[in-house]
């Protein structure tokens, strides 16, 4: 018998090699651009800062520091120009993870190429331009769902026209489980959104029947895939195959080529561990298996999470090693040298199938809602998954699910890879000035009267509900910012708040009942030495829409007796204080995930003694590297608390602590 690997022509290409990044300045990342191309990658994924993902410009002050912490600053087309020096569009694969201000990213990427000559239609790569998900998981929308899903519809239209090798949406059920959600909620809202999306454009009439089947073969989906791989196998099979069903059967789609679930992927970040994390390259590498075994369900482009990424911004090399995982996989292995090797399981077909009815079922709740919009507005959605996360953290509090190194086998030898300094990528606080005087100068040169004029044309479009792309892109040529776009965009539709999730519900399994029950105790008993109920606000200052962490202490904090004052992302230290001075909380928790824990935690600290609230104990929780707890508690910070810190009741026990303290203290 021959052996297959002598006949290389019969193997499978490779997926597309991506690494998500980004960081600092259009420069550094155009520099990291090139040497992980150097390395073998295959196409770009562009991470941008969260003042570029909401739309604002580097001196607003949501963006105080968070400019280029999370991703790349891009504020005109001047930063895109550096951005991608060097890096041919018409022959580059680049996907931007871009939602709420997909229309202008896509602009900006389209007016460089049209002042390269580079035909539109050779353009290639991906717009994610998902807000449903936003809502949901990230937090990085800006307008109300209806508007912001007329901007979805606006670009998808736009670009089935004008570049048709570009993906114009890219429905993500990524951040879903990273929210909590189990695999049957990740592909049933995520299917719910793309049947949202393509019942909108269906029903807005700019999409002929007839090319509507290519339209709907333009679709592609993010996913995320766990440490759980048969399971993740399974939920991906039932993905392709419902995707299909709903292709066939609701919009008609005959052509089974338009019906391909099509989708890139980045694997877990939920379940890496600051705790041992040298482990988290087997769950990165077992992850990425479940998107690569099955060839009927296999990615069409995989990203990897870094080492590292649970205790800050990864490294060049940290990306590297990721890099070189998949060109392992892909390259030294006869993995595509086969077809499906779970075809005929029964184990595979029987728990595909367990997935899919569970979907069809949980679709069918959403619909019967209305949809996606609906159930989001309703906060159904928001709440089921603050709801399954809330049960996924207790199994793992209680000793119920098991994380190596984190509550079984903790014992642990100093890690030769985090045993220095320099074991993260920081951005120096001087990055967001430098983009802020590059701003200025950016002003400075362009005609203002053609700025004026562009803006006016953006604005007459998304009043009158025209298509907003063309508007965009002459913006974009004309000098118009990021910040201008947004805001001109916001005086037109408005800004939005989503509901939290955290209310209307209990969730105690019978393994934590007895540990909440005693400090449910601990907070009647400081409640009556205060002669009223013991208060909590939760704040989230900044742009970091990552609201997990801040969802779970609200939900645990009420679940203990506490009186919970949480209302949601996205606000300035001056609005957590403003709250401070009208509700009187007996503790403040403040959640950063950005790395922009530092200039926004002193800013309340400061803000908090000027208004005569310095006492109130402040605690704060998110990414934060061991140098920086100093400078934090150096501010009047009380208490730290970190990934490794996974569990709540601790967490709510030293918080009850802080006000007994305090009190007695007072007496």
């Amino acid at each position: 018998m021959s052996d297959r690997s002598s006949s290389p022509q019969e193997r499978d290409k490779p997926w597309i090699f991506r690494t998500y990044a980004g960081h600092s300045s259009a420069e550094a990342s155009n520099a990291l651009y090139r040497k992980n191309l150097e390395k073998g990658q295959t196409g770009l994924s562009i991470a941008f800062d969260l003042p570029t993902q909401t739309g604002y410009d580097a001196d607003h002050v949501l963006a105080r520091g968070e400019v280029g912490k999370v991703g790349v600053p891009i504020m005109h087309l001047g930063d895109m120009r550096r951005l991608l020096d060097g890096i041919p569009l018409d022959k580059m694969n680049t996907s931007m993870t871009i939602n709420a201000t997909a229309p202008w990213l896509l602009a900006l990427y389209v007016a460089l190429a049209d002042e390269q000559g580079v035909n539109r239609k050779t353009l290639s790569g991906t717009t994610q331009n998902d807000i449903v998900k936003e809502y949901l998981s990230r937090g990085t929308y800006v307008f109300p769902p209806a508007p912001s899903l007329r901007l979805t519809n606006d670009v998808i239209t736009w670009a089935y026209r004008e570049t048709p090798k570009w993906n114009p949406t890219n429905v993500c059920s990524y951040h879903l489980q990273e929210a909590g959600a189990t695999p049957v909620q990740e592909v049933a809202y995520a299917l719910a959104t793309a049947q949202e999306i393509l019942d909108g454009v269906k029903g807005s009439g700019t999409v002929s029947e007839t090319d509507f089947p290519q339209l709907v073969g333009r679709i592609s989906f993010f996913v995320n895939a766990g440490i759980r791989f048969i399971t993740e196998i399974c939920k991906l099979r039932a993905f392709a195959e419902l995707w299909d069903e709903i292709c066939l059967n609701r919009y008609g789609v005959t052509d089974e080529r338009f019906r391909r679930f099509r989708y890139g992927v980045q694997v877990n970040s939920l379940g890496l561990t600051e705790q041992q994390p040298e482990n988290n390259v087997y769950r990165i590498l077992l992850e990425m298996l479940a998107v690569t075994l099955s060839k009927n369900a296999r990615a069409r482009a995989v990203q990897l999470p870094a080492w590292n990424e649970a205790l800050g911004l990864p490294r060049p090399w940290d990306q590297q090693w990721s890099l070189r995982m998949q060109q392992v996989l892909a390259f030294e292995t006869d993995l595509l040298e086969f077809g499906d090797i779970f075809d005929g399981s029964t184990e595979i077909a029987r728990k595909t199938d367990e997935i899919k009815q569970a979907v069809r079922e949980e679709l069918a709740r959403v619909e019967a809602m209305g949809g996606a919009i609906a159930a989001i507005e309703t906060g159904y959605m928001k709440q089921e998954l603050v709801k399954s996360n809330a049960s996924r953290l207790q199994t793992i509090e209680a000793g119920e699910r098991t994380v190596v190194g984190v509550n079984a086998f903790t014992a642990s030898e100093p890690s030769p890879l985090s045993a220095s300094d320099g074991n993260i990528l920081t951005v120096p606080e001087s990055i967001e000035l430098e983009a802020i005087d590059s701003l200025k100068a950016w002003r400075a040169k362009r005609d203002e009267r053609a700025v004026a004029s562009a803006l006016a044309e953006l604005r007459a479009a998304a009043t009158e509900g025209r298509d907003i792309m063309e508007p965009s892109i002459a913006a974009a040529k004309a000098g118009v910012t990021t910040g201008e776009w947004g805001e001109t965009l916001r005086n037109v539709f408005g800004q939005y708040r989503a509901p939290t999730g955290v209310t209307g519900f209990s969730v105690i399994i019978p393994a934590q009942e007895r540990d909440i029950a005693a400090i449910r105790e601990k907070v009647a008993e400081a409640s009556r030495r205060l002669g009223e109920q013991m208060k909590l606000l939760v704040g989230k200052p900044g742009l970091d829409g990552h609201s997990n962490g801040a969802e779970q202490v609200a939900v645990r904090a009420r679940e203990c007796g506490m009186e919970v004052i949480y209302d949601g992302i996205r606000l300035t230290p001056a609005e957590i204080v403003d709250s401070a001075q009208c509700e009187r909380p007996h503790v403040i928790g403040l959640s950063i995930l950005s790395g922009s824990h530092v200039p926004l935690v002193r800013d309340v600290m400061n803000r908090l003694r000027n208004a005569g609230l310095g006492d109130v104990p402040v605690v704060v929780g998110g990414i934060i590297p061991t140098e920086d707890v100093y400078v934090l508690k150096q501010c009047g910070v009380r208490s730290v608390y970190t990934p490794k810190d996974f569990a709540l009741n601790a967490i709510m026990d030293e918080i009850v602590e802080l006000v007994l303290s305090r009190e007695t203290e007072a007496a």
